[in-house]
């Protein structure tokens, strides 16, 4: 990481941090001052988000319902595939609190960053200690994407919206896989929700 300076805040994000087994403590070794912002969202919405991505790169991939079960007949659920192990966010929480107090973190709902992203964005300059410069003026909501995007910045050339990559229609997944992929996570989600104070309302 660059050097920071007084009054500077150095930045970098990576989704696969919060996942990853020895980040904490890389983290932990590089500075201990270090402020977590994890962005979560429904675990079941989530899987089927990255069954998405990849889906678009690889239209060959098994279906989704093949990747999740190990056994379909008995409902057992796959938990060595990615896209389902990721949603398990209490356990990788469980992994982070070995290092840093609750009070580094910032979970941010990636539900509510859609749905309010100035709200949002408001909690995250207030836990970074920022003055609240980004408000509601600053994003429109993008019809076609069905994301908030940041309007266009003064002289700058066009709006910021999210990449190709994201927005993209979920392909239909049978209703009684969705459902049983909800109660796996249920036990988990509760879990998260005591350990960070928060309820997300994903049930």
């Amino acid at each position: 990481m660059p050097r920071t300076l007084e009054g500077q805040i150095t930045m970098e994000k990576t989704p696969s941090y919060f996942v990853t087994k020895e980040a904490p403590r890389r983290i932990y070794n590089m500075s201990r001052d270090t402020k977590l912002i994890v962005v979560v969202r429904n675990p079941v919405t989530r899987a089927i988000s990255d069954y998405t991505q990849t889906l678009s790169k690889n239209p060959t991939i098994p279906s989704f319902q093949a990747l999740a079960f190990k056994n379909i007949s008995t409902g057992l659920i796959d938990t060595s595939w990615s896209a389902v192990r990721i949603g398990i966010y209490a356990k990788h929480l469980d992994n982070w609190l070995q290092y840093f107090p609750l009070s580094k973190f910032l979970f941010v709902s990636g539900e509510r960053l859609v749905s309010d992203p100035a709200g949002e964005m408001g909690r995250v300059q207030d836990f970074l200690g920022l003055k609240r410069v980004v408000t509601d003026k600053h994003f429109y909501f993008n019809e076609t994407k069905g994301f908030p995007c940041l309007k266009k910045p003064e002289g700058g050339s066009k709006p910021r919206c999210l990449g190709k990559s994201k927005g993209r229609p979920h392909p239909k997944i049978d209703g009684q896989v969705v459902q049983r992929l909800r109660e796996f996570y249920r036990p988990f989600n509760m879990k998260f929700y005591q350990m960070t104070g928060q309820d997300f309302g994903w049930d």
